[in-house]
This record gives C-alpha cells, sequence and structure tokens, in this order.
C-alpha cells in the first residue's frame, strides 16, 4: 500500500495484469527463480495512483520485502521517500540504489 500522512492511497497484491490468469490458475513462468506472469505489489501500487490521478509524490510505500531494482527504480521516479518492508530480499543493487537517491528504507520485521 501507498500512504501519505497516513491516509492510505493506494493498495497492492502481487499478480497477473488485468484480465489475465493469476499464477494459481494458469501456472508460474519461471525464469531465474522470477515469475514472469506477475507484477509485484509496488508495481501495481503506483499504476493503480496513476490509473485513478493519485499523486503519490513524498509518499510511503509499504510491502511484505525490500523492493527489488525494476521496483526500486520505480520508487525513485515515482517520487517516493520511504519503503517500509518485513522481509528481505537479496539485492544490493536495488537497496544501494533507494539510498543513494534518499529514499529511506526501514525494516519492519515480522513477529
Amino acid at each position: 500500500m501507498i500512504t501519505r500522512e497516513r491516509p492510505i492511497l493506494t493498495t497492492d497484491y502481487n499478480g497477473a495484469p488485468e484480465g489475465l490468469p493469476h499464477c494459481l490458475e494458469a501456472g508460474c513462468i519461471l525464469e531465474d527463480d522470477h515469475c514472469q506472469r506477475s507484477l509485484h505489489a509496488e508495481q501495481n501500487a503506483m499504476l493503480q495512483a496513476a490509473f485513478h490521478g493519485v499523486s503519490i509524490t513524498v509518499g510511503t510505500i509499504c510491502v511484505t520485502h525490500q523492493p527489488c531494482n525494476t521496483c526500486a527504480k520505480m520508487i525513485i521516479n515515482a517520487g517516493l521517500k520511504r519503503a517500509i518492508y518485513a522481509g528481505e530480499y537479496p539485492d544490493e543493487l536495488a537497496r544501494n540504489f533507494l539510498i543513494e537517491a534518499g529514499v529511506e528504507l526501514v525494516r519492519f520485521p515480522n513477529p
């Protein structure tokens, strides 16, 4: 989800593009252990904002895992200023890009 000063601006999910079958229905297409059928939650949240004309600049994105490299670059260009996540993701390049761009990374570990 993306928030700004507490209100929820958009929600998100990992899943197939609109109108296409989800992995649970059609099976995953894996390439280098990465599903090619689905969009990441970060991508869906930012696309939802664009679709509905909602500004997310200086917002916070909350996701289950540290963003990957592609999502990190989208977060930077969308003007988001903080990413909160629970699980680690082995993408040091993404982490470095976010830090270099001034995006605050906050790990909120699962209890």
